[in-house]
């Protein structure tokens, strides 16, 4: 299928190509992705989400449709609720510095897609410039995060080596163009922070050899050759799972095991 802004969230878009936002799904829970892909299982739009995606539609120049979407942002009286008014503030925070808005002067939501080992892959570019790719984030803030029992920096903590890596690829494949990957951020702090990330070539290696090695097994899970795992604590695993009784034994088993 060809994709376009309008279908590149589209169901039929996500059965027949694989994303980084779909492969991170997988990462996270196997069947939970699978039933979201399958349109079996929705996943929550929460606050924090939508307030990025609220920056986002400001910039790609879509707010005015982002709003009619979404009208729960609003309060009765018609004025935009706390979260949202942060991301008013947050705008004004990007186009009061002009080096930010320079990393955003680029083409906006830029649809590509490739195959990588085979597989169709889509991807889109918050902003496409001659010489590098650009990926607006808005941060809760920029501390280092616990993951995997490490401190690792906020970027590789949510996965955006791996997204740099993929959109990097996705890009050479389809102009025979190798960009530099950035990230262009800001906090919900009061007030936000601001500040750039250039990933690096090696962390970009690393993170596609990664996505590489794991594409196979989310490729036949979606083809319904490979029983998904379940992680047994997310929103799909508990609005899902069977009442069961356990022996009392099994619970400081579990403990130890951890």
């Amino acid at each position: 299928m060809d994709l376009t802004n309008e279908n590149y969230f589209s169901r039929e878009a996500n059965e027949a190509y694989m994303s980084v936002s779909q492969f991170k799904a997988f990462e996270g829970c196997e069947a939970a992705a699978l039933a979201e892909i399958r349109g079996e299982w929705v996943h929550e739009e929460t606050a924090a989400i939508l307030v990025g995606s609220y920056v986002d539609a400001y910039f790609e120049g879509s707010l005015e449709q982002f709003r009619a979407d979404h009208p729960e942002i609003f309060l009765k009286g018609g004025g935009l609720k706390s979260d949202y008014r942060k991301a008013e503030e947050i705008i004004d925070r990007i186009e009061s510095d002009p080096e930010f808005m320079s990393m955003l002067n680029g083409r906006r939501q830029v649809v590509e897609t490739a195959a990588i080992d085979g597989v169709p892959v889509k991807i889109k570019i918050d902003v496409l410039h001659n010489d590098k790719i650009v990926d607006l984030k808005i941060m809760r803030d920029f501390q280092p995060i616990w993951k995997d029992g490490q401190k690792m920096p906020w970027w590789a903590a949510w996965g955006y080596d791996l997204q740099g890596a993929v959109y990097q690829e996705i890009h050479r494949l389809v102009t025979g163009e190798r960009l530099p990957f950035f990230l262009a951020a800001a906090t919900k702090e009061a007030p936000s922070d601001v500040g750039g990330v250039e990933i690096g070539q090696t962390f970009l290696d690393e993170r596609l050899a990664y996505f590489r090695g794991m594409l196979p097994r989310y490729v036949a899970i979606k083809r319904g050759e490979v029983e998904p795992k379940r992680c047994g604590h997310c929103a799909f695993c508990r609005a899902t799972k069977p009442f069961e009784i356990k022996n009392a034994a099994d619970f400081f088993e579990a403990d130890e095991m951890n």
